[in-house]
């Protein structure tokens, strides 16, 4: 007898803070017998992805990578290790760990059979040849600093196949994911790079996913005429920097012995005029700061290189996967980064509010720059707002609905929707937690509420939920919960 999978459930997700709930939704889809499919956006630009993007082109990788290696199982673990491995913060010293994925010497193939790392081997040659053809030293140079090397595979794999879900597929393959139960969906399809700006309520409009998350100096691009020239000197200091200083009017040229053309200006992806926050690396940031936004965020959109917003259309198979599905989850992670960029592509909350019956939102154990001072009820607007933008025909009305439905007066326009879109909020009850009222929130909003108590983080003081409980809750909400295991009143409370 077969045991084709019955059920379906899709969940939105960024990458880092959503790996940690992987085992839950990998356990909740054995007891129920469900496939899962992951959506999750492309407009990361901060870290490696950054450089990546900056040398060429294409989607943010970070958060696809990031989730296709935590699901390489455990019997893989030379692979999950392989991908999961970042090169050295040292420019020259990364480079020099490159090189050796190039001629095989890495002690990271040893334990990978001679096939796999062949294939893996092939995949760093034609990034490497990619390379090639586009630095122009001193100024123009690609940085391996704290690359990870699945995003150096998904970037060298998409550009011999000319398809980011061929490279997608290729990791999953090689890692051993079970792509019949498991599906890593990007929000968007393309070969090109999607950009988020938010708006705050003050009128401020911050430019990249990064800065929205993140607050960092970026390695920013030098403003001509004067080129830093990153040494690859190994007995120099990696991190220091020269200066190309062009001729001064009426001077002679100076001798150019070890870089003929470096008065060439830097080259890179980007198209030209395109805004400068968009094409300067983000390589070194803290996910762990938390320096507060000026004012609240009103609203996410697309934008092209230019800074004008655009409405790009979500991949086929991710609308298909909502359309098809018995539940929708909203993960844990950052409201407006992380979920956001793919609940307001086109048709998305139009599919969420008539395809599945179950509609989950999973808030975080405490708040982040993102989300200051928010209630349970502030994440379900916001999520409101994101879903009934996707239905939008033009940026223009985007903009005038969000308007409209940002307005206290009329609040009821929020609640008399947030049913499609949300059924049911899941929260932890600590003082570092968003507040939830779960009378308010049934008696008003018509979505039930259920309170689990969370459990410390071992490295902070951020509260995490307990797998256990949550895979019971996320069991009981689908109508399929373990039998053999009882829920603890000191644990979850549904109702």
């Amino acid at each position: 007898m077969t045991n084709t999978p019955s059920r379906k459930i899709v969940v939105f997700s960024g990458g880092s803070a959503a790996n940690s709930l992987v085992d839950v939704f990998n356990g909740l889809m054995e007891r129920n017998n469900c496939t899962l499919s992951y959506i999750i956006p492309i407009s990361d630009n901060g870290g490696s992805s950054s450089e990546l993007i900056r040398v060429f082109g294409g989607p943010g990788i970070g958060d696809i990578r990031s989730r296709l290696v935590r699901l390489i199982p455990p019997t893989n673990a030379p692979i999950l290790h392989f991908f999961n491995h970042r090169l050295p913060p040292s420019p020259v010293q990364a480079s020099a760990e490159f090189l050796t994925l190039l001629d095989l010497t890495s002690p990271l193939y040893q334990p990978i059979p001679t096939p796999q790392a062949l294939l893996i081997r092939s995949i760093f040659s034609h990034l490497h040849l990619e390379i090639l053809k586009r630095i122009r030293p001193p100024s123009s140079t690609f940085n391996f600093q704290s690359a990870a090397i699945g995003n150096l595979f998904l970037t060298g794999a998409r550009l011999l196949t000319g398809s980011f879900e061929s490279a997608i597929y290729l990791l999953a393959i090689i890692g051993g994911v079970d792509e019949s139960r498991t599906a890593v969906l990007p929000a968007i399809v393309s070969n090109f790079t999607h950009h988020i700006s938010a708006g705050l309520t003050d009128g401020t409009i911050i430019t990249g996913q990064n800065a929205i998350s993140h607050p960092s100096a970026p390695t920013a691009l030098p403003e001509s005429p004067n080129v830093p020239i990153h040494s690859h000197s190994a007995a120099q200091d990696p991190s220091a920097t020269a200066t190309f200083q062009p001729p001064q009017a009426g001077s002679k040229p100076p001798l150019q012995t070890h870089h003929p053309i470096s008065a060439y200006p830097i080259e890179d992806a980007t198209l030209p005029g395109s805004l400068p926050t968009l094409r300067a690396s983000q390589l070194q940031f803290s996910k762990s700061a938390d320096q507060p936004l000026p004012a609240p965020i009103s609203r996410i959109w697309y934008i092209n290189p230019y800074g004008q917003e655009m409405q790009p259309s979500p991949n086929p198979k991710a609308v298909a996967a909502i359309q098809a599905s018995d539940a929708v989850i909203y993960s844990i992670g950052s409201l407006y980064t992380s979920l956001a960029p793919s609940l307001i592509l086109q048709g998305i909350g139009n599919s969420i509010a008539h395809g599945p019956r179950f509609k989950i939102l999973i808030l975080n154990g405490s708040l982040d720059r993102e989300t200051g001072g928010f209630e349970g009820i502030d994440f379900i607007k916001a999520v409101v707002r994101c879903c009934d933008a996707s239905s939008s025909s033009s940026s223009s009305s985007s903009v005038a609905k969000d308007d409209q439905i940002s307005n206290t007066n009329h609040e009821y326009t929020i609640k008399s929707r947030a049913k499609s879109y949300i059924t049911h909020l899941i929260y932890i009850e600590h003082p570092s937690a968003p507040s939830v009222d779960r009378a308010r929130l049934l008696a008003e909003w018509g979505i039930e509420g259920v309170r689990l108590y969370g459990r410390k983080g071992a490295d902070d003081d951020k509260m995490r939920y307990d797998e256990k409980a949550l895979g019971q809750v996320l069991g009981a909400i689908l109508g399929r919960r373990d039998g053999r295991e009882r829920s603890r009143r000191n644990t979850l409370e549904v109702g």
